[in-house]
């Protein structure tokens, strides 16, 4: 076992874990963030995106140990702890993208990364931005006309084919 420490939507935290334990399978079984979800496990869907040290990570693709020391935060986390949802949530479900949710914890959590990094994306580069992110539902249209309406270019992908 291996001693690690983090802090996890603003809480600090301390577990022995086995270091081959993945930073999903911690933030699921240990801490019950089950928000955070396990698509393929080989990092090619992105269901399991949440943030470490403030940039977007695949966390199947992460060892819990690797965390250590790091601040993550889930889809838990970007909540206020009013309940407010975050600007991102809103638009995602202000703009209906998102179907079955299977998906939508970690393309909200990649999309916070994108526009962190770039916060008036034109349509090809959300398209871009959420490329490792898979959903099966959607079409994406909707998934990125909600990106522009956190980015607050709302209208831009009227026209936009999915």
């Amino acid at each position: 076992m291996t001693r690690i420490n983090l802090t996890v939507d603003g809480q600090r935290v301390a577990d022995d874990v086995e270091p081959r334990m993945l930073l999903v399978q911690y933030l699921r079984e240990k801490l019950g963030k089950t928000g955070t979800v396990v698509g393929c496990d080989t990092s090619n869907c992105g269901a399991c995106t949440v943030h470490l040290d403030g940039r977007s990570v695949k966390s199947c693709n992460v060892l819990a140990v690797q965390a250590d020391g790091g601040e993550v935060t889930t889809i838990e986390g970007l909540a206020g702890e009013d309940g407010q949802l975050h600007p991102v949530q809103e638009a995602f479900r202000e703009c209906h993208g998102l179907q079955c949710g299977y998906c939508t914890p970690g393309m909200i959590m990649q999309t916070v990364d994108l526009l962190a990094e770039n916060p008036s994306p034109s349509e090809e580069a959300i398209r871009l931005g959420l490329e490792g992110n898979l959903c099966r539902c959607t079409g994406y249209h909707n998934i990125v006309r909600a990106v522009q309406h956190a980015a607050g270019t709302t209208g831009a992908a009227e026209g936009a084919s999915a």
